[in-house]
């Protein structure tokens, strides 16, 4: 309780640099990764996260030291050639890009392993903490780190916001954009840029080994949650910077700990979160969604049998007359039975079924737009009166007194269906 007191309290100023600065990097690299991840250029992500490594050592051979200036142009120069080659072979080889992708990402990250293994034996005092690169190490983050890695940051999330237009139709429909005049192109450029600048700002907090993480995996788990842009965004850099704080913080309490692996693990819980529990979209709510439906539609045709049980003059049906028109489905029924006597809609007296006067109301609602559907699905989709049922049978359901109303006009006002049975009306009596 102590260390956490005194993390969040910011009683060092160091550590609400770091807080800042993972801040910054996780909501900037979510930005670019979530545009990435709709662009259907996930992979990319990863080859650049690996591609910056020679540029790392590069930088550092050059510089004789950790200077950020240096690492951050040589890693920027590295990912800019890792993506510059693969551009260039995808537009002028037959290789797929999953190929492409995945030799320059093993070529370069191989290559920036050799370099650093070269810098291990050189003997340089400043190599130490250089391999933190791999796995990341957001501690280690300075003041003077602050200003360059969060000022690009910052960068990356003021023109994603403010272009967020241009960025759209990069993604979502690039030749509409090209057609009203939009320099497709050279937007795809600077979006290559951004994306190249995210991955170098994030590889001393998360490592260049997970940064692909950072970069997709926050738009991944934010798209369970909503079909819209803004807020996508707003999520997914929630969802970062949140999980770049609590693996910051375990690298505090934890300092052999790198930070790359518990960011990583703070998302996929995230995700794993979004991907069972997000309302529509979450395994589990979809889950329930369908069962409920499942069960809402075996208690429709429940009450249509025993409509059109009253349509051929009984009064009722027994429970063994209902087995028998559900076939197998004997506990479906009886929960639909117990269901239906809770809503009012039937009540059963012994091994008898009867509709109530509510539940007659309900029985012809659901008739009329069950044979409607039958009536137009023959009329305007020219489908033969003895296959249309199963069809209307999974339509009626979705029917809403607007559409219904619409439909009915468009029909005309039926009375007979294909079948030459009667369309009920509210007035009708049975």
């Amino acid at each position: 309780m102590e260390d956490f007191l005194y993390f969040f309290t910011f009683q060092d100023a160091s550590i609400a640099f770091v807080v800042i600065g993972i801040t910054l990097l996780g909501i900037g690299s979510a930005y670019v990764g979530t545009y990435s991840f709709l662009d259907k250029k996930a992979l990319l992500g990863d080859a650049i996260s690996h591609a910056v490594l020679p540029g790392i050592c590069l930088g550092f051979i050059l510089a004789g030291e950790k200077n950020p200036i240096y690492i951050v142009s040589g890693a920027f120069a590295s990912g800019a050639l890792a993506t510059f080659l693969i551009s260039w072979l995808r537009s002028n080889t037959k290789l797929s890009e999953d190929a492409i992708i995945a030799s320059i990402l093993s070529i370069f990250f191989g290559f920036g392993i050799v370099l650093l293994t070269v810098i291990q034996k050189s003997g340089n005092p400043e190599m130490a903490g250089l391999n933190q690169f791999i796995f990341g190490n957001a501690i280690a983050i300075l003041e003077e780190d602050l200003y360059i890695y969060g000022g690009l940051a910052l960068v990356i999330i003021i023109i994603l916001t403010l272009f967020q237009k241009e960025f759209s139709l990069l993604v979502f429909n690039p030749d509409f954009g090209k057609a009203i005049g939009y320099p497709m192109e050279s937007i795809r450029l600077i979006f290559n840029v951004l994306m190249i600048l995210a991955v170098v700002i994030g590889i001393q907090a998360i490592g260049v080994v997970l940064m692909a993480a950072l970069l997709i995996t926050p738009g991944a788990a934010a798209r369970f949650w909503t079909d819209r842009l803004g807020i996508l965004l707003i999520l997914a850099g929630t969802f970062s910077a949140v999980s770049g704080i609590l693996g910051t913080y375990v690298s505090f309490i934890l300092p052999q700990m790198p930070t790359g692996p518990w960011v990583v693990v703070c998302l996929s819980l995230l995700a794993l979160i979004s991907f069972l529990f997000a309302p529509k979209k979450g395994v589990i709510s979809r889950f329930i969604s369908r069962n409920t439906y499942l069960k809402k539609t075996h208690q429709d045709h429940l009450m249509k049998t025993l409509y059109k049980a009253i349509e051929e003059g009984k009064k009722f049906l027994t429970i063994d007359e209902i087995y028998q028109a559900f076939p197998h489905q004997s506990g479906k029924s009886m929960n639909s039975i117990h269901r239906l006597i809770r809503k009012g809609l039937i009540t059963r007296n012994e091994q008898v079924v009867i509709l109530t006067d509510t539940g007659k109301s309900e029985a012809k609602r659901i008739v009329r737009l069950h044979r409607l559907w039958e009536l137009y699905l023959n009329e305007y989709m020219n489908i033969a009166p003895d296959h249309v049922h199963d069809s209307a049978e999974k339509l009626e359901h979705l029917l809403t007194p607007e559409l219904e109303t619409l439909l009915e006009k468009r029909l005309n006002f039926p009375k007979l269906d294909p079948h030459q049975e009667n369309i009920p009306r509210d007035h009708d009596d049975l």
